[in-house]
């Protein structure tokens, strides 16, 4: 297979003749230009693994960000890119670059990557960095609920957080606003307590959520046993970094889903008893109900 990426003609040319040429590249295409990677960083292997991913899961997108070749014809930008490509076995398209000079190697890639939260920006919301959070483990929930939360795994692309985003504006809104507020007055994170009330709410959304989110919130007037008082009666330092007894994420959900399927289907045989998940439980999911209480 034969691949030819313009050059100027005249190696002294300046870089305002390099032109991008829009290209599929495949697995065999990525190949032929990891062959001549000579001066590119050290690879990635984790940040290679969530390209993969997104490739797969169709959320690749055509940007500037493509592959960049010197004047002569060797690698300077992309080898992430190409390496995903490989391993995914899918063809992408991408900007590929040629006759570049060799001295925008040490600026390529240098600046910050945008985060979920810049990538919400353009939302206007407040609380960006909640927002988006709230939004990936709501999908981390949905797609890996039993798994552990960090590492490449758990990674999930701008372009998915902002897609679920607009798929749901209003109810992230109030998950946001209402985990805030929480968070005051119970052990979780505003992040745990926005996504398990995006999550109960999602579930039973006739539920009297009024009644659930007072009773957490200032605790008078409820029973002995009561789940809500339950769930305030858990250490607030459980969350916190630096505790011995520290509640990851899925911990913190768990312990709010449990507290929350108690309140909406009481036994009175059972007592409620919240602690962190042990190992191979599952996530609880939460109940679904139609009813008005």
């Amino acid at each position: 297979m034969t691949v030819t990426i313009d050059m100027p003609e005249d190696p002294e040319e300046p870089d305002e003749d390099a032109v991008p040429q829009k290209l599929k590249v495949t697995p065999e295409i990525a190949e032929i230009f990891l062959s001549r990677n000579s001066v590119n960083r050290r690879l990635d292997k984790s940040h290679v693994q969530a390209l993969v991913e997104a490739i797969l899961r169709g959320e690749w997108q055509l940007t500037h960000q493509g592959i960049g070749f010197d004047r002569s014809g060797r690698l300077l930008d992309g080898q992430h890119r190409l390496h995903a490509i490989v391993e995914a076995g899918v063809p992408v398209e991408m900007f590929v670059w040629g006759g570049l000079s060799e001295d925008v190697f040490p600026v390529l890639d240098t600046v910050k990557r945008r985060s979920a939260a810049d990538a919400l920006s353009s939302t206007g919301e407040k609380y960006l960095t909640l927002l988006s959070s709230t939004i990936r483990h709501v999908l981390l929930f949905r797609t890996m609920p039993n798994e552990p939360w960090v590492g490449v795994r758990s990674r999930m692309s701008n372009d998915r957080i902002l897609a679920e985003y607009k798929a749901d504006v209003d109810s992230y809104r109030v998950a946001v606003s209402v985990g805030r507020e929480l968070a005051k007055h119970i052990f979780a994170s505003q992040t745990a307590l926005a996504v398990g009330y995006f999550l109960t709410t999602e579930a039973a959304p006739a539920a009297d959520i009024d009644d659930w989110t007072t009773g957490l919130k200032s605790g008078a007037n409820l029973d002995p046993g009561d789940a809500r008082l339950v769930l305030r009666e858990v250490p607030k330092e459980t969350h916190r970094r630096g505790s011995k007894r520290r509640l990851d994420m899925r911990d913190q959900l768990s312990m709010y889903i449990k507290a929350w399927n108690a309140w909406v289907r009481p036994d009175a045989d059972s007592e409620l008893v919240l602690r962190r998940l042990r190992k191979k439980e599952k996530m609880p999911t939460p109940v679904k109900e139609r009813f008005t209480r």
